[in-house]
């Protein structure tokens, strides 16, 4: 297995870090991995899962969202839409570098991301959620403490 650092621009300018594994040999396929909220790339399940794919033949890229992680941006301009844009930027990178992802996996609200970015990505051809809500306001109850600094 191969594990490449790269960066890639979202739409609104900022250069996401991302990490590409691939498999000995030819891909089968390329993966999108999408983390959960204020996760990055490097969570364990994420690493897991990238791993257990490329032992499969599959390429993963996983990448932090804007603000998250190692990427650029400040997280508090960023918000489910903008986490749907990263996507399809990290699938329009990945189509124009190495091949157009089939496969989208996503944790939690990522999972919830990638069922919406979907639709903007004509390549792929399965989703896996793991954990992901019907709805991305699941996630308010985090911000409860903050909630007046918000409004």
């Amino acid at each position: 297995m191969a594990s490449e650092r790269l960066t890639f621009t979202n739409d609104r300018g900022d250069e996401l870090a991302a990490r590409l594994e691939r498999p000995d040999g030819e891909p089968a396929a390329y993966a999108l991995f999408a983390h959960c909220f204020t996760c990055s790339k490097d969570l364990r399940a994420a690493r897991t899962i990238s791993t257990a794919l490329c032992d499969r033949g599959f390429a993963v890229l996983r990448f932090d969202f804007t603000g998250l992680g190692e990427s650029e941006g400040d997280f508090a301009d960023t918000n489910f839409s903008s986490n749907a844009q990263d996507l399809v930027a990290a699938a329009d990178f990945l189509a124009d570098a190495y091949e157009a992802p089939s496969l989208l996996i996503g944790h939690s609200l990522g999972g919830a991301a990638v069922l919406q970015a979907a639709h903007d990505m004509p390549s792929v051809q399965a989703i896996a959620t793991i954990g992901a809500p019907a709805e991305p306001t699941h996630v308010t109850h985090l911000l409860d403490d903050d909630i007046d600094t918000i409004k």
